[in-house]
């Protein structure tokens, strides 16, 4: 019978929280300029300006008919070259964080603005005219009324896509950046505890997803009463 050995769990952990910074650091990241970017995505598609619509439209089912896994690699191929001749960023910065920062805030962007969408167009259109009919623009009327509600609405999707996107920050593996799971998996290979690494990583993800989730079904049943 297999003898499990948690023993080099403690010593690691150091490392650990080192990788867990590099899941966090990619998963804000990514929810925060992947909702604005997102909101601006939703609000184009709803424009009567048909160009941008269609610009929106193309890019929301470019980035959600393309498996994730591809997107990285596309950005880490492009990205590199970009931001060290364009930006001049130096050699020396972690260019496979930032390509995969980059890579899932687009590509969540496309998720976001669809919740977004779906939440704009849950708020009575008689508001949005009543704003209109108060001298409001159409952005003011956007800004002011209509998002604000719809974003109190929309928090619990929000979150939960947020959860998504965390247990999806796994799959960086494919640049070879060292986020929580990718290290726990070469300590546990160095050490000869690859199934207890494993174990424990999936545990982590477990409790901060379950946590989450908690929150979400929280906040929802607030929304309710």
């Amino acid at each position: 019978m297999y003898q499990f050995d948690w023993s080099t769990i403690v010593p690691n952990l150091p490392w650990l929280l080192a990788g867990m910074v590099v899941t966090l650091k990619i998963t804000v990241t990514a929810v925060v300029f992947g909702i604005i970017w997102g909101t601006l995505l939703a609000v184009m598609r709803l424009s009567g300006f048909r160009p941008i619509s269609w610009f929106a439209r193309l890019y929301v089912n470019l980035f959600r008919s393309v498996p994730f896994v591809m997107v990285l690699l596309w950005f880490y191929l492009v990205v590199p070259g970009f931001l060290q001749q364009v930006m001049g960023l130096s050699p020396k910065s972690d260019i496979r964080l930032i390509s995969a920062m980059v890579a899932f805030s687009l590509f969540e962007a496309a998720y976001y603005s669809e919740i977004i969408r779906a939440g704009i167009q849950s708020i009575a259109r008689g508001q949005s005219n009543a704003a209109l009919a108060l001298g409001m623009t159409y952005s003011q009327s956007m800004r002011l009324i209509i998002l604000p509600q719809a974003f109190r609405a929309m928090v619990p999707l929000l979150l939960t896509q947020g959860i998504v996107l965390f247990q999806d920050t796994s799959l960086v593996y494919v640049l070879s950046l060292a986020d929580f799971f990718r290290t726990a998996d070469t300590i546990g290979v160095n050490s000869g505890t690859e199934i207890e690494m494993v174990l424990f990583a999936g545990a982590v993800y477990f409790v901060f997803s379950l946590s989450a989730s908690l929150l979400v079904s929280y906040l929802k049943k607030k929304r309710t009463v």
